[in-house]
């Protein structure tokens, strides 16, 4: 093996500091080869290492009584009872959908599928968070909706084809996002706690085994791409990006599934990020064991591929495998008989290191604890975040109620996303209870007679204003919406995008998220078991908004769940929680600032963490006991948007607000801890809202054909449901057009 020329260029071509570069010739003892190299800095990558958010990640919390596996694996499981668990994660796509929409989206999707499959357990729900620039902008506009075009075909593309409905989700459209969207996909699957497996290497002389697809130069360096701002150049990072294949991953998750019934197989890791890389090395680490591999054995696309192309390479649909020595054939012939390719490439060796062989020669020798998990850690500086947004309220001008509704309801945000779901195949394994538009999504376990709920939230205006408080609303909400369909929230998984944490006041914004979500998580008990983090989400400097999303998990009995939309005339119309307080300096980042007045300024809505608990667990207690005959609860756009939305089932209401609070604010101000009910039994539920001491008013009735708003018998506005709805369901389609 020789030491590769590396030059000061190449080192920066490859995203590795001088420091850095000198930590891996003191690891070595020597010049790393060129093979080494690309190794070293995919390893070292932000992307793979974590090396700015590590410290700040063991802040958040890991445990839970019903935690089987947290942070470290390929997914988080929890126990949902009767002797099964679930796994369930969230992974970001950014780069590369930017560069490359439609096959960007799609391996993201199949990324986080083979995450949970590794883990043992079939998908059952897929779930996506995105974040687009503006689609009328007449500068970016274009290339906004091609992007938008082109993620939503390939979410829908690997899903319908694989065979996993995708249940929900949210879509947000902000300048910030002009140059560098966020398409983040949360996947859940269901399997028997004994059948759990893990990525972790055993038994020297044990044969490594490559499964899969066959290995090409799609995706190299795609771990280190995305781990940089974007450039003019890039665009040119087209190779950059993998190109999946969902029905061949269908027949992987198959032939992976029934080989793990064997008994053969000691460990499996898929190859993601850093491809033959990642999977080796940290296998290997994870069980404290080398791995020796040969590359003339594994199987390859395309003719005289390096050393450096294959093991950087991120071809999709590819696992690693450890099987028991003696019992190779037993997965070979699984693997036959669904057509895919098998072949033993390795070995599983005592010396602790990663050794690559090529034409019987060692072209790579590496420590593999030093390479995985004790890669660089910083602890970057952060300044208090800048303010960038002015705190107090501009002068408001006199509000006009009644065109405000139809223009929010229209916006990008807010509007119908149906364009986007009508395109996944949300019913498929027919067991979706509630799918995109409800409160949360609802997937039936008919193995346990109960059902799993799952919800994403993110804010990325809220936390631009405060990170801290952006992040627990998130969570609040998140929980918030479990809590209506009457689940019981039970664990979480994040994704953090931000900008260049090289900037303090873009770490800063990291750590007060960070430090926001672990209150919340510990306060709502709802562990974090895994989750990604995305840095470098910036374009020529301009960096995204802050945006955790955050994705938790619950789980209801398997019953009917109340659904948003009123259903009948002559019910009440309940405001669990009462109506709410807002001043001026909370009003700025809402959804009518945007819209309307086309401001930002002042601090997120407050949240009393206490009193958000209670309300959640008075609707918990409402749903459950069937009282509830709608539920939906407040958030963006406030009660006159949730209103709205109550009312496309075609029964509007007729409602009276007491109040002091000028009419913008009381219709449109977003504080949280607010759900609004339709029903039969007001009595009943202002029994169980006392027990829980929660205001909830009767704020009306519900009626035919239109929606009534007055304050204290003065009228605010009055509209027709069925326009409003036209609007609402056709704005997104013509936005796209």
């Amino acid at each position: 093996m020789s030491a590769a020329t590396i030059t000061p260029d190449l080192i920066a071509q490859h995203q590795l500091t001088p420091d850095e570069y000198q930590k891996i010739v003191d690891i070595l003892g020597r010049e790393p080869s060129y093979t080494e190299l690309g190794i070293f800095s995919v390893m070292w990558s932000e992307h793979c290492s974590y090396k700015s958010s590590r410290i700040h990640l063991k802040k958040l919390p890991t445990r839970g009584k019903l935690v089987v596996q947290g942070p470290g694996e390929n997914a988080g499981i929890i126990d949902i009872g009767g002797g099964y668990v679930i796994a369930f994660k969230i992974e970001s796509h950014n780069h590369p959908s930017f560069i490359e929409p439609f096959q960007g989206a799609a391996t993201g999707v199949g990324g986080i599928l083979r995450d949970i499959f590794t883990m043992g357990a079939r998908p059952i729900a897929v779930m996506d968070s995105l974040r687009f620039g503006r689609l009328d902008d007449p500068a970016t506009g274009a290339r906004n909706r091609r992007i938008l075009g082109g993620v939503v075909s390939g979410i829908a593309h690997y899903g319908n084809c694989f065979g996993v409905p995708t249940v929900g989700g949210e879509c947000i459209f902000e300048s910030c996002y002009d140059g560098n969207p966020l398409v983040n996909v949360f996947a859940l699957g269901v399997c028997r706690k004994e059948d759990v497996f893990y990525a972790k290497a055993a038994g020297i002389g044990n044969p490594v085994i490559y499964v899969g697809a066959r290995t090409g130069r799609d995706g190299i360096h795609g771990a280190s791409m995305a781990s940089a701002e974007f450039t003019e150049e890039s665009k040119q990072k087209r190779p950059n990006v993998q190109v999946g294949d969902p029905f061949l991953e269908k027949l992987l998750l198959e032939a992976c599934l029934e080989a793990m019934q064997t008994g053969a197989i000691v460990g499996i890791q898929d190859m993601g990020a850093a491809g033959l890389t990642c999977s080796t090395c940290e296998m290997g680490s994870r069980g404290g064991v080398g791995i020796e591999i040969e590359l003339d054995r594994v199987p390859q696309r395309e003719t005289g591929m390096t050393p450096y192309e294959i093991m950087l390479s991120e071809s999709q649909e590819r696992m690693l495998l450890v099987a028991d020595k003696g019992r190779e054939e037993e997965v070979f012939r699984v693997f036959r008989k669904w057509g895919l390719d098998a072949v033993e490439i390795g070995s599983v060796t005592g010396d602790g290191k990663l050794r690559v062989k090529q034409h019987g020669r060692v072209v790579a020798e590496i420590p593999n604890r030093e390479l995985a998990d004790e890669a660089p850690l910083y602890n970057r500086p952060h300044s208090q975040s800048l303010r960038r947004a002015p705190l107090e309220a501009p002068s408001l001008p006199s509000p006009n109620i009644e065109p405000a509704l139809p223009a929010l309801l229209t916006s990008g945000d807010l509007c119908s996303k149906r364009w986007i779901w009508e395109q996944y195949d949300y019913q498929v394994r027919t067991n979706t209870v509630a799918g995109p538009g409800a409160d949360a999504a609802i997937i039936r376990i008919k193995e346990t007679g109960t059902s799993v709920a799952m919800s994403l939230d993110g804010n990325g205006r809220y936390c631009y204003l405060s990170p801290r408080e952006g992040a627990r609303l998130a969570v609040a909400e998140s929980c918030r919406n479990l809590s209506t369909v009457g689940a019981q929230p039970m664990a979480a998984t994040n994704c953090l995008n931000f900008g260049n944490p090289e900037r303090p006041e873009i770490m800063a914004q990291l750590v007060e998220a960070i430090e926001g979500m672990g209150e919340a998580c510990r306060f709502f008990d709802t562990p974090i078991t895994g989750g990604n983090v995305s840095l470098y989400n910036e374009t020529l400097g301009e960096g995204i908004y802050p945006t955790p999303v955050i994705g938790i998990v619950g789980l209801l009995p398997t019953v009917p769940p109340a659904g948003a939309v009123f259903r009948n005339p002559g019910r009440s119309v309940i405001l669990l929680g009462g109506v709410g307080s807002c001043d001026e300096t909370r009003f700025g980042g809402t959804q009518y600032a945007k819209v309307i007045l086309k401001q930002l300024w002042g601090l997120p809505p407050a949240l009393y963490m206490d009193q958000e608990k209670r309300v959640e667990s008075a609707i918990r207690e409402i749903v459950r006991d069937g009282l509830a005959e709608s539920a939906h609860d407040l958030s963006d756009g406030g009660l006159a948007v949730a209103l709205a939305e109550c009312a496309f089932g075609s029964v509007g209401a007729r409602i009276d607000l007491d109040s002091d609070l000028r009419p913008d604010l009381l219709l449109f101000h977003e504080g949280p801890s607010r759900v609004l009910i339709s029903t039969s039994s007001p009595e009943k539920i202002a029994v169980i809202a006392a027990k829980h001491g929660i205001d909830a008013p009767v704020v009306g009735v519900t009626i035919e054909k239109e929606i009534a708003i007055s304050r204290r018998g003065t009228m605010l506005g009055r509209w027709e449901i069925a326009a409003l709805r036209a609007h609402y369901e056709q704005a997104l389609e013509s936005h796209v057009r």
